[in-house]
């Protein structure tokens, strides 16, 4: 068969592919969370589901059984938990893997085999960025609020409310990532786990050393005794005088950071600008060995530059 031949025969794939993809997202992703099962509206009726939605539950059970529950890295839902996913790791995996599969199919149909691997990669890593993006922001967010919820807490406790009823009255004043990390301490308390397994988990989870500091204050009065209140509000100054410093030192590494993002951006804007202005100068680069080469050379040397570049921009106090 010739190459015209396959090309025509490619192509409608190619395009069914992009659809299937694009179905399947809308499906999984942007589904709605408030409507109610089939079985709560009508309890007696028979439920009735397309083949399409049984190939996804399906392929969402399968992945699942292949991940361990308490397995690491970016299939635990720890890691979804930290980066605020109300998904189960198989629907982040089944996600993922739709988003490969469109972007490969992308990649096919602008440039060939060169630009469907270099599209996967791309995917695969924007996909693992964008989590860890998520979980930092979460993480960022949720120190800020550690000196009001603290005080909250404090405010309780001086009030005369249990500690653990004044958890749940900072859950309730409180807004997301606090209020949902509060709450889940609450329910998790109530059907049995300890207060200060609990607390512990929460710090370890947001990556929070401040709030770390309260888990073991708390853990520490529990054992001896003691006016919690007072001890918060010692803690509480702390934390405030450690938020002031770090404030102080991410306004004096802005200009060291802002270098950094314009460093690395450069080579991969001036490439993106080559391949429009000067595209057969581009075409080395894409269509023979040493352009492969100097490509995987650059992506090494740039992630070398990017690692160097956050250490020397993120000073430690």
């Amino acid at each position: 068969m010739s190459g015209s031949g396959v090309q025509a025969i490619l192509l409608p794939a190619g395009l069914g592919f992009v659809y299937l993809a694009l179905f399947l997202l809308v499906l999984v992703v942007l589904k709605s969370k408030r409507t109610l099962d089939a079985e709560r509206r009508r309890p007696d009726a028979p439920i009735h589901t397309s083949a399409l939605t049984r190939l996804t539950d399906g392929a969402r059970d399968a992945i699942q059984t292949r991940i361990h529950p308490r397995s690491g890295g970016y299939l635990s839902q720890a890691k979804l938990d930290a980066a605020g996913l109300k998904k189960q790791p198989a629907d982040y995996v089944l996600i993922a893997g739709i988003v490969v599969v469109f972007s490969g199919v992308m990649g096919f149909m602008l440039g060939g085999l060169v630009f469907t691997i270099l599209m996967c990669l791309v995917a695969v890593v924007s996909l693992v960025t964008l989590l860890g993006l998520l979980t930092s922001r979460r993480s960022s967010k949720f120190e800020e609020q550690v000196p009001d919820a603290l005080q909250m807490l404090s405010g309780g406790m001086r009030a005369g409310h249990s500690l653990l009823r004044a958890v749940d009255a900072t859950a309730q004043e409180s807004e997301a990532p606090m209020a949902e990390e509060m709450s889940r301490i609450v329910n998790e308390t109530r059907i049995g786990r300890d207060l200060g397994e609990s607390l512990t988990d929460v710090a370890f989870r947001t990556r929070s050393e401040d709030f770390g500091w309260i888990a073991q204050a708390i853990e520490i009065h529990r054992e001896v005794g003691g006016d919690l209140a007072e001890v918060l509000d010692h803690v509480g100054e702390t934390i405030r005088d450690r938020n002031q410093i770090r404030r102080q030192v991410r306004a004096l590494s802005a200009e060291g950071r802002m270098s950094a993002l314009v460093l690395l951006a450069l080579p991969v804007v001036m490439f993106i600008a080559l391949l429009f202005i000067n595209p057969s100068y581009a075409t080395t680069f894409t269509s023979t060995v040493p352009g492969y080469l100097m490509l995987a050379a650059s992506a090494v040397m740039l992630s070398v530059g990017a690692w160097w570049l956050s250490r020397l921009i993120k000073p430690k106090y």
